[in-house]
């Protein structure tokens, strides 16, 4: 499934209670689309979530029925670094 990068700028510090993230996790699930992880910046004023979509629309209508904005939204492709050989590993 393909995966996009939201940014999200919030005026206000943010702050997420349990009841408001399980929220935000049913209308996610109404729509068709799952939030991975998110990142918040230092200042608490923009996040980076990371979600699966079969589409850029559906992250706009969570978005929208989640009351959350979503200011910059781009599928990206995940990129890991190769493994490290073993005896690396164990020095």
């Amino acid at each position: 499934m393909p995966l996009y990068l939201i940014e999200r700028n919030f005026a206000d510090q943010l702050e997420v209670s349990p009841e408001a993230a399980a929220g935000i996790i049913r209308v996610n699930d109404d729509v068709g689309v799952r939030w991975l992880y998110s990142f918040l910046s230092a200042d608490k004023k923009k996040t980076y979530c990371l979600y699966e979509a079969p589409g850029i629309e559906l992250i706009r209508e969570a978005a929208r029925r989640n009351g959350l904005p979503a200011d910059v939204v781009i599928e990206v492709d995940e990129l890991r670094p190769p493994p490290l050989p073993a005896d690396l590993v164990s020095a």
